[in-house]
């Protein structure tokens, strides 16, 4: 049975994580190789020092290839940072054949026109994704191509993120030889590993929280109708924390992480301390500051909503995922906070992964395999078009090149 290779990168403020994979004709996904490298040179999802970038991906990059026993030519990349900015249109057009039947062509020239929105010069147009056509007032089509009509409506989801937020992560990735298939917004990625297909019927909201970033994606008729970036995470809780109790980050992150909860309650009394590298403190102050800091972003999480009217919007709730989400209790403040049914998005099982990917700090990594899968050959992603940076290291790939230094 043929098998092909892809891969996914994804370049976060906390960890850099690759994936190499192969998928078999049947759609059956085994993963091949796993690299993690702690991530430095970015901030809030943002390249701000392109050298420490390009070395957290190479260090990632090369644990993977090592585990896979072959070199990572191309990948899918995840991107999150502010400015990322989204809103949806329609676009319609008339089907010119005599037997007024729906070409692929005339489906592509429908999207064109939706996509005809104007783009500031400091933008970039990332994602232009289908959500419904209508036909001749019939609506809710999911694919209009081989009907009869007339007339042709789509409405679309579109995304754009920063220009220079763009070029700087291509070029990080393409100084070390590897090309880019596509770039992905991690919200959309980590709802392809996390979500379920009833919960993008019904109507979910989506919250990848990160170490510099809270991706969101809202969908609803099994489509996303909102996206959107809070430059807030899993930094600004530690940040709190070192401030609050006056403790180095380093091991305000350790002690979050080590024994970090929601909810103060949970665990002994008032007098109750954790002890951590000769440093103790209350173990209720740490969880309140944790507490305080994640119902906040819960709240900013709601504000970002098109609704208001939560409950009835979306009745599968919300879906929490992304490495912040791994405290205890944050399942029970999230539904106290937002009143809405809450739980945490544990990626899919993978063949080859061993459970290790089952955890949601991997959600996006695992989720980028999963959208080049389902989106292989389209057309929603144009990078290509105006980055030089994504076809750089198919041609110097004949002449053996391996690394550029980052100017």
């Amino acid at each position: 049975m043929k098998k092909t290779k892809i891969a996914a990168i994804d370049v976060g403020s906390t960890k850099v994580c690759t994936i190499m994979a192969d998928v078999n004709d049947a759609g059956e996904l085994r993963i091949l190789g796993v690299g993690t490298a702690a991530s430095h040179g970015l901030e809030r999802g943002v390249v701000v020092n392109a050298r420490d970038a390009v070395a957290s991906i190479l260090q990632s990059v090369r644990k993977a290839e090592k585990m896979a026993g072959y070199r990572l030519k191309s990948a899918y990349v995840g991107i999150s940072g502010e400015g990322m900015s989204s809103l949806n249109n329609r676009g319609f057009i008339s089907i010119p054949h005599n037997d007024e039947l729906v070409h692929t062509a005339d489906r592509k020239r429908a999207l064109e026109v939706a996509r005809s929105v104007e783009v500031s010069d400091d933008q970039r147009l990332l994602h232009v994704i289908p959500r419904s056509y209508t036909l001749d007032g019939q609506g809710n089509i999911k694919n209009p191509v081989g009907m009869h009509g007339f007339r042709l409506n789509v409405e679309t989801h579109i995304v754009t993120a920063p220009a220079t937020s763009v070029q700087n992560l291509t070029k990080c990735v393409a100084s070390l030889g590897i090309g880019i298939d596509g770039l992905v917004l991690k919200s959309l990625a980590s709802a392809e590993a996390v979500l379920t297909e009833d919960e993008r019927q019904n109507g979910v909201v989506l919250a990848d929280i990160g170490g510099g970033t809270t991706d969101i994606g809202v969908f609803k008729d099994g489509s996303v109708s909102h996206t959107s970036t809070l430059p807030v995470g899993g930094h600004n809780v530690t940040n709190d924390i070192a401030l609050g109790l006056g403790l180095p980050l380093s091991l305000a992150e350790e002690m979050k992480t080590k024994y970090g909860n929601v909810i103060s309650s949970e665990k002994g009394g008032d007098d109750a301390t954790v002890t951590e590298n000769g440093h103790s403190v209350s173990y209720h102050d740490l969880c309140e500051i944790i507490g305080a800091r994640v119902e906040e972003l819960l709240r900013l999480i709601l504000v970002q909503m098109p609704q208001t009217n939560y409950a009835e919007a979306f009745p599968s709730g919300l879906v929490l995922t992304g490495g912040s989400c791994n405290l205890s209790g944050i399942t029970e403040l999230g539904r106290e906070a937002t009143r809405l049914p809450v739980r945490i998005g544990i990626p899919v099982s993978v063949d080859g992964d061993n459970d290790n990917l089952r955890n949601p700090a991997y959600a996006t990594s695992v989720g980028l395999l999963y959208w080049k899968m389902k989106n292989e050959g389209s057309q929603d992603w144009r990078t290509k078009r105006w980055d030089l940076h994504v076809f750089l290291p198919r041609f110097l790939g004949y002449f053996g090149s391996k690394y550029i230094s980052p100017q």
